[in-house]
């Protein structure tokens, strides 16, 4: 029992009954308020926006759109406009300025299907590089969008000609710690995992994971490429180490399978300790990891993750080539909270472990987790 208290605990502060399907769910930065993005039955879009008061979430506006909005992001956006990014099922990219959402104070006609997923990079929190938004389809491509720039895209990564089209699940910028250098990942539902360099415009590296690609995050965007988690269909994710690359082997990479045997549907690192991460599943449980190494110092911490290893590289007998050491990664709670798969979760920026989370059951829930510092 004293080790179960030692434990983060995940407290559900409220849960919201919908009458539209949520598909995403942001925190609006350096506010109290979030946004959940779905779609009514009847197909349209629907934009909500809640605020925290006295620990219950006050519904602020909610507004229907044309089409059923799949995904959206902040990241591309200044902290003084805010403006929200979203991809929706017919292909639009659409951003909104949240206080005047009627009209987009940014569209155009991203795809030629749905967008299944989005990130954005040069914004909030991230003051190095241009704004861009990356955009993932049904009809196969990844685009890289400046909203300073309009109707043409900044890059455009599509299958070559004779090859089958995969959907694109997921994209993720990282590796943007100065003007120049960023990396935009990209999952597909055949389980292939592609990393382009956006500064050279070219592939980076690629594997195959062997399992669909539901969602894939950097540990942070703004530093030198560290860590990755992928998360897949087949109740598995993969942690890859991404400071050290064998020239024959890649990144070194650290599967790990969850006991419910369901779907894995998005992983979020904790902003304020980036090795701590979460996971939400089709079984409705959320976990919380934490990726743990050697602790080679003489001061122990108390954190729920240790320091790095001493050495991040080891040798590979047969090439004596550099390879990289992942370490492990450590369950340190889970919990069942919805009866549906959990198909959206954010972090807070501002607030230690606050959180907001969505699942196909209708429902929104606002949580806070303890015993994360």
């Amino acid at each position: 029992m004293a080790d179960a208290l030692k434990k983060p605990q995940i407290i559900v502060l409220e849960t919201k009954s919908l009458n539209y399907t949520p598909y995403d769910v942001k925190w609006i930065p350096c506010s109290a308020r979030f946004v959940v993005l779905g779609q009514y039955a009847r197909g349209t879009g629907a934009v909500a926006v809640y605020e925290l008061e006295q620990g219950r979430a006050v519904l602020v506006k909610e507004i229907e759109k044309p089409h059923a909005i799949k995904c959206g992001t902040f990241g591309a956006s200044t902290l003084e406009e805010r403006h929200l990014a979203t991809g929706d099922f017919e292909g639009n990219l659409n951003v909104y300025d949240l206080e005047r959402p009627d009209v987009p104070v940014f569209s155009t006609k991203a795809h030629d299907l749905i967008i299944n997923c989005i990130d954005g990079c040069g914004g909030v929190g991230i003051q190095t590089g241009p704004p861009e938004i990356a955009t993932g389809s049904r009809d196969g491509t990844v685009k890289v969008w400046d909203v300073r720039q309009k109707d043409k895209p900044v890059a455009v990564i599509s299958p070559a000609e004779g090859e089958q089209r995969r959907d694109a699940w997921t994209v993720a910028f990282g590796n943007s710690f100065n003007n120049e250098e960023r990396v935009l990942s990209a999952g597909y539902e055949n389980g292939d995992l592609k990393m382009f360099d956006l500064k050279t415009m070219s592939l980076l590296w690629e594997t195959n994971t062997r399992n669909g690609i539901c969602c894939a995050e950097f540990d942070r965007k703004d530093i030198q490429m560290n860590k990755m988690v992928v998360t897949s269909v087949e109740s598995s994710f993969q942690v890859f180490d991404l400071r050290t690359r064998h020239p024959t082997y890649g990144f070194t990479a650290l599967s790990t399978k969850n006991k419910d045997n369901t779907t894995i549907w998005t992983v979020k690192h904790l902003p304020q300790n980036r090795d701590i991460f979460v996971t939400s599943s089709g079984s409705g449980s959320l976990n919380f990891e934490g990726k743990l190494k050697q602790n080679t110092s003489k001061n122990q911490t108390k954190n729920l993750c240790s320091k790095y290893p001493g050495n991040r590289v080891k040798q590979d007998p047969k090439d004596k080539l550099n390879v990289g050491v992942v370490g492990t990664v450590e369950l340190l709670n889970n919990a069942t909270l919805a009866e549906q798969p959990i198909s959206a979760f954010d972090w807070s920026p501002d607030k230690l472990g606050l959180c907001v989370f969505s699942a196909f059951d209708q429902q929104i829930r606002v949580a806070i987790v303890t015993k994360l510092a």
